[in-house]
């Protein structure tokens, strides 16, 4: 049985997205013509809505709806994690004791790929380190995340502002959006200073 066109272009959209394999995204679409034409325009609008309203906070890089998100409004600057992604600051701020703010990087250092200094947010990081006291790095540990923690850590030693890396309570080759909890705790408070 041929597959109706719209269907296809909407199972094609889902199935685009991370995690989500050609069966799941058919339910989806699936899920979609089940709704009500309210609740699907409302669907709709809701993705139109995101896509215009969210940026990157041009202090950290996280998504925002502002010109500064509320974590560079409210916490103290002493102290920045970076990461990866900005799921990496949802799965930090699931744990609840982290103060500091964030640096986002939007990737990791990635010569096959074409993926040099320049193409990720290393040089905002290096201008908000006046008043900083530590920069805790805190990229996945699999090959690319810790040779951009040690070239940053390298950008950073000039300044003589503390350089930790996170403990690698995370298993190798692990993404931190998928860690629990306690592991991210121990992970950020078991940190180690880069020399």
């Amino acid at each position: 049985m041929r597959e109706i066109d719209s269907v296809a272009k909407l199972t094609g959209y889902f199935s685009s997205l991370p995690g989500v394999g050609r069966k799941t995204a058919a339910r989806y679409a699936y899920a979609v013509i089940n709704m009500s034409a309210d609740d699907a325009a409302g669907f709709a609008a809701a993705i139109l809505e995101v896509k215009e309203k969210i940026g990157l906070c041009r202090v950290c890089g996280n998504f925002t709806d502002a010109d500064e998100c509320e974590i560079c409004r409210r916490r103290d600057h002493s102290v920045i994690l970076v990461v990866k992604e900005p799921k990496d600051v949802a799965a930090i701020e699931k744990i609840g004791d982290y103060t500091g703010v964030y640096h986002i990087l939007h990737g990791v250092l990635d010569p096959s790929n074409n993926v040099g200094p320049n193409e990720i947010r290393i040089s905002g990081l290096l201008r908000r380190l006046d008043g900083a006291k530590e920069v805790i790095i805190a990229t996945n540990p699999d090959l690319l995340g810790e040779a951009t923690a040690m070239y940053i850590a390298k950008l950073i030693k000039p300044f003589g502002v503390k350089t930790s890396r996170i403990a690698h309570g995370l298993p190798v080759g692990a993404e931190i959006e998928y860690a629990d909890a306690m592991t991210l705790s121990r992970a950020i408070s078991d940190r180690k200073e880069i020399l």
